[in-house]
């Protein structure tokens, strides 16, 4: 029920050309999205169709930056998406990113859909740690959410599947106000029953929605019976863990990740490339410089390196998310891959 430890989220300090941003925060982690498109329509993420106008980033240009960001002290790499799995070369993309030097863990988010298929390919390729979004444990609540197209048959048996796989299985439930509060406690029971880590994570505002404050998912475990005590365990990534217990004896750990009520910039490690190619410092940030346009013009590797240097020494110490529909406007999450 308790995942082996990914890594300390904040390693020593590397070599002089290791990333940092504005802060000094150094960047250990990137998330890259290998599409945006997917086949879910999930109302937190982006309900409406978007796809990368001039095409996507192709298997030889991000084996190329994952190669490049791993020289420059980058240790973690995540895929994601859109749907990542849609990528007919996505196996092949992870057997890239888990040879190349310096790269000490690579790891996959997915909706299940086709999980049940890819688990083999996927272990024989190197994938070490992987997350499956699992807002609901009903079918009729999941068309709700994700469309008609998502089959909670699939994402179960896909779950069944890659359960003692991976050094890393991890639930991620979006909580959502009068969608699925209810169903909290059996989501951990369900995780921990297939050995994974479950995750509560607040509703960002890309798709609409207001965030059920973490705090209110701690109460509601609470008044199920779970027994909760913090936990110090520290993954890649900005879950802040505690232990809970059951009326039953049981225990395990349960993640929360809480960007907007309990702000997780602080300790930030991580760095994006969408979709599209963009480089991306900060989640809920504009300043994306065209990594795709410079591999594309032929530019050399310091003219990439010092693009993604200067967007992250224009970083902010904190997203501003909650100013959503006050004058700010947020990217597609399917794009910019969580």
């Amino acid at each position: 029920m308790e995942p082996l430890p990914d890594a300390s989220a904040a390693p020593a300090r590397g070599a002089d050309d290791a990333l940092a941003d504005a802060q000094g925060r150094l960047i250990r982690y990137l998330r890259i999205s290998l599409t945006d498109r997917c086949n879910f329509r999930c109302t937190y993420c982006s309900p409406a169709e978007h796809e990368a106008a001039d095409g996507l980033l192709s298997r030889a240009e991000l084996a190329h930056l994952v190669r490049l960001f791993a020289g420059l002290g980058v240790r973690r790499i995540r895929l994601t998406g859109g749907e990542p799995t849609l990528r007919k070369d996505v196996v092949e993309i992870v057997a890239d990113a888990a040879a190349t030097p310096g790269v000490e863990d690579v790891a996959l988010t997915t909706n299940g859909h086709r999980l049940d298929e890819l688990v083999g390919p996927l272990v024989r390729a190197g994938l070490g740690a992987l997350n499956v979004s699992l807002d609901t444990l009903r079918p009729e609540r999941l068309h709700g959410v994700s469309g008609r197209g998502a089959r909670l048959e699939r994402i179960l048996a896909g779950l069944d599947a890659a359960a003692g796989r991976f050094r890393s299985l991890k639930l991620n439930t979006v909580v959502m106000r009068g969608v699925n509060e209810d169903e909290l406690a059996a989501l951990v029971r369900y995780a921990w029953d297939r050995g994974a880590l479950p995750r509560f994570i607040e509703q960002m505002p890309f798709g609409g929605g207001a965030p059920v404050p973490l705090a209110e998912v701690r109460g509601r475990l609470g008044a199920e019976g779970f027994a909760l005590t913090p936990d110090p365990w520290r993954g890649w990534g900005p879950a802040r863990h505690m232990r809970a217990r059951d009326r039953d004896g049981r225990e395990g750990l349960v993640g929360f990740i809480g960007a907007m009520t309990e702000n997780f910039c602080e300790g930030c490690n991580r760095a994006r490339v969408t979709a599209d190619g963009g480089f991306q410092a900060c989640l809920g940030g504009h300043d994306r410089p065209d990594l795709r346009a410079l591999l594309r013009a032929g530019a050399d590797d310091a003219a990439v390196v010092a693009a993604v240097r200067g967007a992250l020494a224009r970083k902010a110490p904190r997203h501003h998310m909650e100013e959503a529909g006050a004058g700010l406007v947020l990217l597609p999450m399917r794009g910019i891959g969580g």
